[in-house]
């Protein structure tokens, strides 16, 4: 049964101890209370401020998983506070399996606080995109839109010839780096795991991927820079940093372009464009 007071009263205090600066907003000069407004967290959790609103009261809507689940990263709550916020909707706990999904709050805090003219998302160990910035949109497309397999960039690339953004001549490095990098998700996971079950549809549908995998490829030190071939602003090569947060085997990816190059002004106009 969900506890709608207690619902309420949990979103109300979370709300009111986040504040601005933690999710990148400005706070402006008449802002005369901590925490964040209700029509703030609305849009951080992408639904409507009357469908928020309703929820801080006893008498609000029965949220569903989905909802949930972008409440909790609205909210920008830990993995113990997104089940507790399960439970007081009436849920069962989301499975381990889908942990995941879930970014961890001082990820969240740093992809809030990168500038707008910088590229970069979060991703799971099976490249499945969790939350992008602006310009990462731009570059890549919108990766979080995807369903079923195809949220895993692995899984497009080998399925999937337009998810290819990169020169063709670049094509089989990386294939390659795609196929090790999910070699080592599956040896950390194991044969019983979600990474297994990718790496058997890949088997499947792609012999390519099926021959690189026969390989045993294995991820070097170091990752050269990429090359993205962009409709509007041409070739950008870009370089990756990539910090890593093991609790939740995410990724946090951030693009950028050494300074006076043609890369750099590249990605200053798809700025502009985006």
């Amino acid at each position: 049964m969900a506890d709608r007071t207690g619902l309420a009263a949990f979103l109300r205090t979370r709300r009111e101890a986040l504040q601005p600066e933690d999710v990148g907003l400005p706070r402006g000069r008449r802002r005369r209370t901590g925490g964040l407004r209700r029509e703030e967290v609305a849009a951080l959790c992408d639904m409507s401020f009357d469908y928020y609103s309703q929820l801080e009261q006893p008498r609000g809507p029965h949220p569903s998983e989905q909802m949930l689940t972008a409440i909790a990263s609205g909210l920008r709550l830990s993995l113990e506070e997104r089940d507790h916020l399960f439970q007081l909707a009436g849920h069962a706990l989301p499975r381990r399996a889908r942990r995941g999904d879930h970014i961890n709050p001082g990820m969240m805090r740093i992809l809030d606080h990168l500038a707008d003219d910088t590229p970069a998302l979060v991703v799971n160990h099976l490249g499945e995109a969790l939350k992008q910035t602006r310009l990462a949109v731009a570059l890549l497309g919108d990766q979080t839109a995807y369903t079923g397999w195809a949220r895993s960039a692995h899984y497009r690339w080998f399925t999937d010839p337009a998810s290819r953004l990169v020169p063709l001549s670049d094509h089989p490095e990386q294939s390659r780096l795609l196929v090790a990098d999910l070699y080592g998700a599956y040896t950390r996971d194991g044969g019983d795991s979600r990474a297994a079950e990718l790496v058997d549809a890949l088997c499947k549908a792609s012999p390519e991927f099926a021959a690189l995998w026969r390989e045993h490829p294995v991820l070097g030190p170091y990752c050269a820079a990429t090359r993205f071939q962009h409709p509007q602003v041409g070739t950008l090569e870009l370089h990756c940093q990539t910090l890593i947060d093991p609790d939740q085997s995410q990724r946090l990816l951030v693009y950028t372009a050494v300074p006076g190059t043609e890369s750099h002004t590249g990605l200053q106009l798809l700025s502009l464009l985006g």
